[in-house]
Protein backbone atom coordinates (compact mmCIF):
# COMPACT_ATOMS: atom_id res chain seq x y z
CA UNK A 1 0.00 0.00 0.00
CA UNK A 2 1.55 3.75 -0.80
CA UNK A 3 -1.02 5.24 1.50
CA UNK A 4 -2.08 4.55 5.31
CA UNK A 5 -5.70 5.42 6.08
CA UNK A 6 -6.41 5.48 10.31
CA UNK A 7 -10.25 6.57 12.05
CA UNK A 8 -9.35 8.68 14.94
CA UNK A 9 -11.68 9.90 17.29
CA UNK A 10 -14.50 7.11 17.19
CA UNK A 11 -14.46 6.94 13.41
CA UNK A 12 -15.22 10.71 13.33
CA UNK A 13 -12.45 11.65 11.39
CA UNK A 14 -10.04 9.88 8.56
CA UNK A 15 -6.43 10.53 8.68
CA UNK A 16 -4.78 9.40 4.87
CA UNK A 17 -0.91 9.90 4.73
CA UNK A 18 0.48 9.87 1.41
CA UNK A 19 3.29 6.71 2.52
CA UNK A 20 5.51 6.49 -0.61
CA UNK A 21 8.68 8.32 0.43
CA UNK A 22 10.49 10.39 -0.45
CA UNK A 23 8.57 12.18 -3.26
CA UNK A 24 4.89 10.55 -2.36
CA UNK A 25 4.57 10.34 -6.37
CA UNK A 26 1.16 10.15 -7.01
CA UNK A 27 1.20 7.13 -9.84
CA UNK A 28 -1.72 4.99 -10.74
CA UNK A 29 -1.16 2.91 -8.27
CA UNK A 30 -1.55 5.48 -5.18
CA UNK A 31 -4.27 7.50 -7.37
CA UNK A 32 -6.30 4.15 -7.14
CA UNK A 33 -5.91 3.92 -3.34
CA UNK A 34 -6.43 7.25 -2.57
CA UNK A 35 -10.02 7.13 -4.61
CA UNK A 36 -11.00 3.76 -2.60
CA UNK A 37 -10.07 5.52 0.31
CA UNK A 38 -12.07 8.43 -0.16
CA UNK A 39 -15.03 6.53 -1.18
CA UNK A 40 -14.71 4.64 1.73
CA UNK A 41 -15.11 7.47 4.14
CA UNK A 42 -17.70 9.09 2.26
CA UNK A 43 -20.01 6.15 2.95
CA UNK A 44 -19.34 6.15 6.74
CA UNK A 45 -22.20 7.85 8.38
CA UNK A 46 -20.30 9.08 11.31
CA UNK A 47 -17.14 10.74 9.43
CA UNK A 48 -17.04 14.64 9.62
CA UNK A 49 -13.61 15.44 8.00
CA UNK A 50 -10.72 14.24 6.08
CA UNK A 51 -7.11 15.01 7.39
CA UNK A 52 -4.89 14.59 4.81
CA UNK A 53 -0.73 14.14 5.47
CA UNK A 54 2.39 12.55 4.33
CA UNK A 55 5.22 10.41 5.75
CA UNK A 56 8.68 11.83 4.89
CA UNK A 57 10.31 15.02 4.47
CA UNK A 58 8.04 16.01 1.30
CA UNK A 59 4.01 16.14 1.01
CA UNK A 60 4.25 15.31 -2.61
CA UNK A 61 6.72 15.58 -5.94
CA UNK A 62 3.60 15.45 -7.62
CA UNK A 63 1.89 12.97 -10.33
CA UNK A 64 4.04 10.47 -12.25
CA UNK A 65 6.15 12.02 -14.81
CA UNK A 66 6.33 8.75 -16.61
CA UNK A 67 2.86 7.94 -16.94
CA UNK A 68 2.44 11.11 -18.79
CA UNK A 69 3.77 9.53 -21.97
CA UNK A 70 2.28 9.46 -25.12
CA UNK A 71 1.32 5.87 -24.79
CA UNK A 72 -0.14 5.82 -20.78
CA UNK A 73 -1.51 9.28 -20.40
CA UNK A 74 -4.65 8.97 -21.40
CA UNK A 75 -5.66 6.42 -18.10
CA UNK A 76 -3.34 8.04 -15.89
CA UNK A 77 -5.19 11.92 -16.62
CA UNK A 78 -8.86 9.38 -16.42
CA UNK A 79 -7.83 7.59 -12.77
CA UNK A 80 -6.18 11.13 -11.26
CA UNK A 81 -9.36 13.37 -12.46
CA UNK A 82 -11.90 10.81 -11.17
CA UNK A 83 -10.09 11.13 -7.98
CA UNK A 84 -11.17 14.67 -7.25
CA UNK A 85 -14.56 14.13 -8.49
CA UNK A 86 -15.07 11.26 -5.90
CA UNK A 87 -13.54 13.50 -2.83
CA UNK A 88 -15.63 16.19 -4.12
CA UNK A 89 -18.70 14.05 -4.39
CA UNK A 90 -17.79 13.08 0.14
CA UNK A 91 -19.12 16.40 0.93
CA UNK A 92 -16.61 16.13 3.27
CA UNK A 93 -14.60 19.00 4.67
CA UNK A 94 -10.82 18.49 4.04
CA UNK A 95 -7.71 19.82 5.67
CA UNK A 96 -3.98 19.07 4.18
CA UNK A 97 -0.91 19.74 6.37
CA UNK A 98 2.33 20.44 4.07
CA UNK A 99 5.78 20.00 4.18
CA UNK A 100 8.76 20.41 1.92
CA UNK A 101 7.75 19.86 -1.45
CA UNK A 102 4.38 20.29 -2.76
CA UNK A 103 4.65 20.23 -6.62
CA UNK A 104 2.55 19.05 -9.40
CA UNK A 105 -0.37 17.00 -8.52
CA UNK A 106 0.66 17.18 -5.37
CA UNK A 107 -0.39 21.32 -4.74
CA UNK A 108 -3.64 19.81 -7.04
CA UNK A 109 -4.50 17.62 -4.79
CA UNK A 110 -3.12 19.85 -1.06
CA UNK A 111 -5.19 22.88 -3.30
CA UNK A 112 -8.34 21.21 -3.63
CA UNK A 113 -8.80 20.88 0.57
CA UNK A 114 -11.02 23.20 2.14
CA UNK A 115 -7.54 24.48 4.39
CA UNK A 116 -4.06 24.03 3.63
CA UNK A 117 -1.82 24.15 6.48
CA UNK A 118 1.97 24.72 5.44
CA UNK A 119 5.35 24.37 7.04
CA UNK A 120 7.60 27.46 7.04
CA UNK A 121 10.17 24.82 4.53
CA UNK A 122 7.01 24.30 2.16
CA UNK A 123 7.77 24.78 -1.73
CA UNK A 124 4.24 25.08 -3.46
CA UNK A 125 4.46 25.29 -6.97
CA UNK A 126 2.68 24.04 -10.80
CA UNK A 127 5.74 22.92 -12.19
CA UNK A 128 4.09 21.43 -15.42
CA UNK A 129 4.81 24.04 -18.17
CA UNK A 130 8.54 23.33 -17.51
CA UNK A 131 8.02 19.88 -19.37
CA UNK A 132 6.02 21.39 -21.91
CA UNK A 133 2.67 20.27 -20.53
CA UNK A 134 -0.43 21.73 -18.67
CA UNK A 135 -2.15 21.30 -15.03
CA UNK A 136 -6.09 20.81 -15.78
CA UNK A 137 -6.94 20.59 -12.12
CA UNK A 138 -4.97 23.36 -10.74
CA UNK A 139 -5.96 25.35 -14.16
CA UNK A 140 -8.96 25.06 -12.29
CA UNK A 141 -9.16 25.17 -8.72
CA UNK A 142 -6.40 28.10 -8.49
CA UNK A 143 -7.88 31.17 -9.98
CA UNK A 144 -10.91 29.98 -7.01
CA UNK A 145 -8.07 30.21 -3.94
CA UNK A 146 -6.14 32.72 -5.26
CA UNK A 147 -7.24 34.51 -8.22
CA UNK A 148 -6.60 34.78 -11.86
CA UNK A 149 -3.32 36.88 -11.51
CA UNK A 150 -1.76 34.49 -9.22
CA UNK A 151 -2.70 31.62 -10.89
CA UNK A 152 -1.74 32.56 -14.28
CA UNK A 153 1.97 33.37 -12.71
CA UNK A 154 1.85 29.80 -11.36
CA UNK A 155 0.59 28.11 -14.20
CA UNK A 156 2.65 29.77 -16.66
CA UNK A 157 6.30 30.14 -14.80
CA UNK A 158 5.96 26.97 -13.41
CA UNK A 159 7.85 28.62 -10.27
CA UNK A 160 6.97 27.27 -6.64
CA UNK A 161 6.34 29.96 -3.43
CA UNK A 162 7.41 30.01 -0.11
CA UNK A 163 5.20 29.20 2.94
CA UNK A 164 4.99 32.96 3.62
CA UNK A 165 4.67 33.81 0.18
CA UNK A 166 2.35 31.15 -0.49
CA UNK A 167 0.07 32.50 3.16
CA UNK A 168 0.21 36.10 1.29
CA UNK A 169 -1.40 35.63 -1.61
CA UNK A 170 -4.10 32.99 0.14
CA UNK A 171 -2.67 29.76 -1.76
CA UNK A 172 -2.21 28.54 2.33
CA UNK A 173 -4.22 29.40 5.21
CA UNK A 174 -2.23 29.21 8.37
CA UNK A 175 1.67 28.55 8.59
CA UNK A 176 3.09 26.41 11.60
CA UNK A 177 6.03 24.53 12.34
CA UNK A 178 3.98 21.15 13.18
CA UNK A 179 1.63 21.84 9.91
CA UNK A 180 -0.06 17.71 10.69
CA UNK A 181 -0.85 19.17 14.67
CA UNK A 182 -2.12 22.89 13.33
CA UNK A 183 -4.77 20.60 11.23
CA UNK A 184 -5.57 18.62 13.29
CA UNK A 185 -6.18 21.18 16.12
CA UNK A 186 -8.16 22.99 13.72
CA UNK A 187 -10.52 19.91 13.13
CA UNK A 188 -10.74 19.12 16.90
CA UNK A 189 -12.18 22.86 17.61
CA UNK A 190 -14.13 23.81 14.51
CA UNK A 191 -15.53 20.55 12.83
CA UNK A 192 -15.22 17.62 15.19
CA UNK A 193 -17.85 19.04 17.60
CA UNK A 194 -20.57 19.74 14.87
CA UNK A 195 -23.56 17.17 12.91
CA UNK A 196 -21.65 14.54 10.58
CA UNK A 197 -25.00 15.18 8.02
CA UNK A 198 -25.32 18.58 8.71
CA UNK A 199 -21.35 18.97 7.79
CA UNK A 200 -21.63 17.13 4.41
CA UNK A 201 -24.30 19.59 3.83
CA UNK A 202 -22.44 22.59 4.47
CA UNK A 203 -19.97 21.53 2.36
CA UNK A 204 -22.54 20.25 -0.56
CA UNK A 205 -24.16 23.79 -0.51
CA UNK A 206 -20.80 25.50 0.38
CA UNK A 207 -19.30 23.94 -3.03
CA UNK A 208 -21.95 23.32 -5.42
CA UNK A 209 -21.42 25.35 -8.03
CA UNK A 210 -17.83 24.86 -7.71
CA UNK A 211 -18.14 21.08 -7.90
CA UNK A 212 -20.80 21.99 -10.63
CA UNK A 213 -18.34 23.42 -12.88
CA UNK A 214 -15.25 21.77 -12.01
CA UNK A 215 -17.04 18.17 -13.30
CA UNK A 216 -17.83 20.30 -16.61
CA UNK A 217 -14.39 22.18 -16.95
CA UNK A 218 -12.32 18.89 -16.13
CA UNK A 219 -13.72 17.30 -18.86
CA UNK A 220 -12.94 19.81 -21.16
CA UNK A 221 -9.41 20.16 -19.88
CA UNK A 222 -9.27 16.71 -20.22
CA UNK A 223 -10.14 16.87 -24.21
CA UNK A 224 -7.46 19.91 -24.74
CA UNK A 225 -4.91 17.60 -22.87
CA UNK A 226 -5.31 14.43 -24.81
CA UNK A 227 -6.40 15.77 -28.13
CA UNK A 228 -5.14 19.41 -28.16
CA UNK A 229 -1.68 19.43 -26.07
CA UNK A 230 -1.08 15.96 -26.60
CA UNK A 231 -0.49 16.09 -30.39
CA UNK A 232 2.04 18.78 -30.06
CA UNK A 233 6.30 17.78 -30.40
CA UNK A 234 6.90 19.62 -27.73
CA UNK A 235 4.48 18.57 -25.06
CA UNK A 236 5.94 14.57 -25.65
CA UNK A 237 8.94 16.20 -25.95
CA UNK A 238 9.12 17.83 -22.41
CA UNK A 239 8.03 14.45 -20.71
CA UNK A 240 10.78 12.28 -23.10
CA UNK A 241 13.24 14.84 -21.75
CA UNK A 242 12.37 14.38 -17.82
CA UNK A 243 12.27 10.89 -18.42
CA UNK A 244 15.97 10.60 -20.23
CA UNK A 245 17.29 13.25 -17.14
CA UNK A 246 18.21 15.84 -20.25
CA UNK A 247 17.65 19.33 -20.96
CA UNK A 248 14.60 19.57 -23.37
CA UNK A 249 15.07 20.37 -27.36
CA UNK A 250 11.97 22.69 -28.18
CA UNK A 251 11.01 23.02 -31.88
CA UNK A 252 7.84 25.69 -30.51
CA UNK A 253 5.23 23.70 -32.17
Amino acid sequence: MKIRVESLHDGALRRIVLDAPKGNVLDAEMVAQLDAAFTDAGRAPGCKALLLAAEGRHFSFGASVEEHLPESVAGMLGGFHQMFLTLASTHLPVVAAVRGQCLGGGLELAAFCQRLVAAPDAQLGQPEIVLGVIAPVASIVLPERVGRAVADDLLTSGRSLGAAEALRVGLVDEVADDPEAAALAWIERHLLPRSASSLRYAVHAARLDFDERFAHRIDQLTHLYLDGLMSTSDAVEGIRAFVEKRAPRWSDA
